[in-house]
């Protein structure tokens, strides 16, 4: 970089714009500026850093980021990240707070995490806690960006690197309507188990990923039906509608096996058994605050999961 001093954020959200809509024009649109005006912020951009940013593409409609181009664009989400950050920080700040953690949790961790929340809000009355769930892939983005100061989650990433505490047992199964002719049997072969269909979490969740794993240990090979849902609350209600047999974590469905309104199904090796686990980016600064909210939900021991 030349002149690091002259890179504006002007520019480089000029250059996201364009690598999200495809050409100058559609980014000139989304921004509220003319072609030119993008064009000039970008060819500013190209000359603070010394490099081509953007390239036409091969079927030559439009314009996509060079490889030194989504390097600019990453830089620039980080740096908007940042600021986003420090905004909130300064908005927590003048409500009185000491400090502000952004708590993610996996899709799962929706059935106690608001709870969790509740309960270290009454306790550290001074922080502000905030809550953010979604599907694995989004929490490790989240984990990767430092969106997130802990996150709740099972299987430990690959990347980002992380700091990890076991919270307690996360236990996986499969489920059906009380009336399935396999919730009678004490207990269900493998031959039984691959006739029926089974309901299951998208692609990117970590269920699915345990589920394909546990399957493909019974099926050698073979083939089974599986019918793919986008929500835990989705397929517990195809579930109870008799579609097929669910494979979830329990803790998703500690409520509708109480009722009756679900029923396991006793097959081979079940239930799976993993952790749940406290993480925490280790790139990232362990603020006083993260610190004082990490301390607080070990020492609770994990006494806020499902039973």
């Amino acid at each position: 970089m030349s002149r690091p001093e002259a890179l504006t954020l002007r520019q480089l959200r000029s250059l996201a714009a364009v690598a999200r809509g495809g050409s100058l024009a559609a980014a000139a649109e989304s921004l509220g500026l003319t072609p030119p005006a993008v064009h000039a912020q970008i060819r500013a951009l190209e000359g603070v850093l010394g490099v081509a940013l953007l390239q036409r593409r091969a079927d030559s409609a439009g314009s996509s980021p060079t490889p030194e181009g989504e390097m600019a664009i990453e830089a620039g989400r980080r740096i908007e990240d940042i600021l986003r950050r420090l905004a909130a920080d300064l908005a927590a700040q003048a409500q009185g707070k000491t400090g502000r953690v952004v708590l993610g949790a996996v899709s799962t961790g929706k059935y106690f995490a608001p709870r969790l929340v509740a309960r270290l809000r009454e306790i550290l009355p001074e922080i502000e806690v905030v809550l953010r769930e979604s599907n694995r892939e989004r929490v490790l983005e989240g984990l990767e960006r430092q969106e997130l100061d802990l996150a709740i989650m099972g299987r430990p990433p690959r990347a980002p690197e992380i700091e990890e505490d076991i919270l307690g047992p996360h236990p996986h199964g499969l489920i059906a309507a009380p009336e399935h002719p396999l919730t009678k049997l004490k207990e269900v072969g493998a031959e039984d188990l691959l006739r029926e269909p089974i309901i299951s979490r998208e692609q990117g969740s970590g269920t699915r990923l345990l589920m394909a794993r546990y399957l493909d240990s019974l099926a050698d090979g073979r083939g089974f039906e599986l019918i793919e849902m986008g929500s835990n609350e989705s397929i517990k209600q195809a579930a109870m509608a008799g579609l097929g047999m669910a494979f979830l974590s329990l803790h998703t469905a500690m409520e509708e096996l109480r009722q009756g309104r679900l029923a396991l199904v006793r097959a081979p090796g079940l239930p799976l058994v993993r952790q749940w686990r406290l993480v925490r980016p280790r790139a990232a600064p362990l603020s006083p605050a993260t610190a004082r909210i990490r301390a607080e939900i070990l020492a609770m021991k994990g006494d806020f999961l499902p039973k």
